[in-house]
């Protein structure tokens, strides 16, 4: 479970950053690709401080 949430966690975070370096390039949708970046690497951190801090119990 570890490893499938690591990969998941660090592919979204991956994902996420390249989102945010093309939106300057996306015509007219800058802004809310850039925030779906944000909201991905959000995600991506999310994933361990949750789910992989729990399963230490």
């Amino acid at each position: 479970m570890n490893v499938v949430a690591t990969v998941i966690a660090l592919g979204l975070f991956v994902f996420g950053m390249w989102v945010m370096s093309i939106a300057p390039e996306v015509a007219g949708f800058q802004a809310a690709t850039f925030f779906s970046g944000i909201l991905a690497v959000s995600l991506s951190l999310a994933i361990p401080f949750h789910l992989l801090g729990r399963a230490d119990d």
